[in-house]
């Protein structure tokens, strides 16, 4: 086969030619990989005929171009530039308090909204709420959801839904819940849900009339959730039977004739469990409500952005979307990453890559009505791995993420829908461009409006670390993100430490990576002595500090980095609850799945006891100050 003509194939839909390493080398992409990401967008190009047919039946399709929609801007409130804002981050699984049941949920969200906003806050932003498995709570990774269209039924307040009675669940295994330190996530399943069919039992005899969860509100919520609605909760009836029978909770485990929402055994068991499917989509409808109550709370409470929802890159690939949804995702595709400083071998995330094909023929019919979902509740949306506006990096089934190679996606159709939404729903857009960011990119987002997401700990060269004045206005700044130690982690090198304990470095990359964090800490006290952000005494300390690789964090260090970040002309700046609380270990640890407790580690502080908490207080009066409300 003639490689230029597989070349221009590959080119003509977006598939990149070649990417570089981490050491600036460019690597270019196997042939075997080209044809196995023609081959899943439904390209034949298996020898040179099929390659010279393709490029003849390809026509007027014209690739993708990476630029901005002129005159397509997302929003961005007056007040926000006049007056740049600051809020808190946090995992919405990971809150403490006295009556939720082991795992943090929308009543808490509007506890906690409520108390940092009398703390000055502005915005509270959470983890990416998508529903996972309901019959596999393990899968428990807020960026591997079964569908982000919907929400996580795990995250209701079953104690704050009318027809709740105290003995719908036994008081010593809530409090057994709520006094671990991690997540139980199957045991808050178990009694969450067994609780809500109770309730649910009880509304079919008498529906409350209570605000908000009137009859007529869940009839037109089923009614405008349409079929998408009601494929999700027939999966989930469907995996929960399937896992009953001892079959798994994803699709692809099932029996044949139950992979396919069109079959006639999926028909008749929609039926047969009519009663189910209806409950599934009374989860769905209470989710979005409670949400709903949160975000009014939030604003109530005097925020005048109030929740940042949070929009994963992907799906898995057995979930509710991609068996729900026809040729919805690029088969035998995974989303990754190419090696880089903190992954020698890449990664491969398990996330099924969208199918271009299928958002242009359906006219980006399930993009639309998933940022609507988001938008609605949301003053702000974050973007995770915003570059999959343009870009994903796929590695084909079987490979290694060394395989892989970069798909084009159609950014100005994506953007277009965005941009609309935003507007219509006065939603603030983030874009977390952070890794191999393509060339050109953070101009498109400059230009759409999308604020780029700029942490500290990247924010440096061989110099040191840039000046506050240096960070651009159009971003959020923060410190760190989930995937990133706590600034106390991170001051003493704990991510180091785990990432060699986990396999994912060697010795040799572990003792480099000390050795830049030593100079790091350095240059962090000799650049927020340079810019001022705390006095002599404090800087002598500071420095005393940097030299003790034993030295724990000082807290003059602490609130001093938080000075510098607030200090940066960013219209955002973005504070930690795990810095507030001196949280120690890393919500996530990249490279793993089981082997570290990702996504289960609560906070050590209940939210009745944050505004008290020593951090917390120090912390927000510099932010406070150094951002007022006006």
């Amino acid at each position: 086969m003639k490689t230029d003509a597989l070349d221009e194939l590959a080119r003509h839909y977006g598939v990149g030619l070649s990417h570089t390493a981490p050491d600036g080398e460019e690597l270019f992409i196997a042939d075997d990989t080209k044809r196995a990401i023609l081959t899943a967008l439904g390209i034949p190009c298996e020898d040179e005929p099929q390659v010279e047919a393709s490029l003849a039946a390809a026509g007027s399709i014209k690739p993708p171009v990476m630029r901005a929609v002129p005159g397509s801007t997302c929003a961005l409130p007056d007040w926000l530039t006049d007056k740049p804002a600051w809020g808190v981050s946090l995992m919405l699984y990971e809150l403490r308090s006295a009556r939720n049941w082991g795992i943090g949920d929308f009543a808490d969200l509007a506890a906690v909204s409520e108390t940092v906003a009398k703390a000055g806050a502005e915005f509270v932003g959470v983890n990416p709420l998508h529903t996972q498995f309901l019959s596999d709570p393990a899968r428990c990774s807020p960026f591997s959801p079964s569908n982000r269209l919907f929400l996580n039924p795990l995250y209701i307040a079953v104690d704050q839904v009318p027809g709740f009675a105290t003995t719908d669940a036994d008081p010593a295994d809530l409090e057994a819940l709520r006094s671990l330190d991690a997540v139980d996530y199957a045991e808050v399943a178990r009694i969450k849900l067994a609780a809500l069919r109770l309730i649910w039992d009880r509304w079919q005899d008498t529906w409350p009339t209570e605000d908000g969860y009137a009859k007529d509100s869940f009839d037109a919520f089923r009614r405008e959730g349409g079929d998408p609605l009601r494929g999700h909760a027939l999966f989930e009836a469907l995996s929960a039977s399937m896992v009953a029978g001892g079959y798994g909770a994803g699709w692809s485990s099932w029996p044949g004739s139950f992979q396919d929402i069109r079959s006639q055994a999926v028909a008749s068991f929609e039926q047969e469990e009519h009663d189910s499917v209806s409950f599934h989509v009374w989860l769905q409808w209470l989710a979005d409500t409670q949400l709903g109550q949160a975000a009014k709370a939030a604003r109530e409470a005097g925020m005048r952005i109030g929740l940042y929802l949070d929009f994963a890159v992907g799906e898995s690939p057995d979930g509710s979307a991609t068996w729900s949804t026809l040729d919805l995702v690029l088969p035998d595709m995974t989303i990754g990453a190419p090696p880089d400083f903190f992954t020698a071998d890449g990664q491969e995330w398990g996330l099924a890559p969208p199918s271009p094909t299928t958002m242009r023929r359906t006219d980006f019919a399930q993009y639309k009505q998933t940022m609507q979902a988001l938008t609605r509740h949301a003053g702000a949306l974050r973007i995770d791995h915003a570059m999959a506006l343009w870009q994903l990096f796929l590695v084909p089934k079987g490979g290694k993420p060394a395989d892989g190679a970069y798909l084009h996606y159609p950014i100005e159709d994506m953007l277009r829908i965005l941009t609309e939404v935003s507007q219509e729903n006065g939603t603030v857009i983030i874009g977390e461009d952070l890794g191999y960011v393509p060339e050109g990119f953070q101009d498109v987002m400059r230009d759409t409006r999308i604020l780029s997401y700029r942490i500290l700990y990247f924010e440096k060269d061989e110099g040191g670390f840039f000046a506050p004045k240096d960070y651009p206005p159009l971003a959020l700044a923060c410190l760190s993100t989930h995937d990133l130690p706590t600034l106390r982690g991170w001051w003493r090198g704990d991510d180091v430490d785990l990432r060699l304990e986990h396999g994912l470095i060697d010795e040799e990359a572990a003792e480099e990576q000390r050795e830049t964090r030593a100079e790091e800490r350095a240059k962090l006290i000799e650049g927020m002595s340079w810019f001022r952000v705390f006095d002599e005494k404090d800087r002598k300390a500071a420095e005393k500090a940097a030299r003790d690789e034993a030295s724990e964090l000082p807290e003059t260090i602490m609130v001093a980095t938080h000075r510098m970040v607030a200090r940066t002309p960013s219209l955002l700046a973005g504070v930690r609850l795990a810095d507030l609380t001196g949280e120690e270990k890393p919500t996530n640890l990249p490279g793993t799945v089981d082997s570290y407790p990702n996504w289960r580690l609560k906070n050590s502080t209940s939210i009745e006891d944050l505004a008290d908490a020593p951090f917390f207080q120090s912390i927000c009066a510099v932010m406070r100050a150094e951002r007022p409300k006006s």
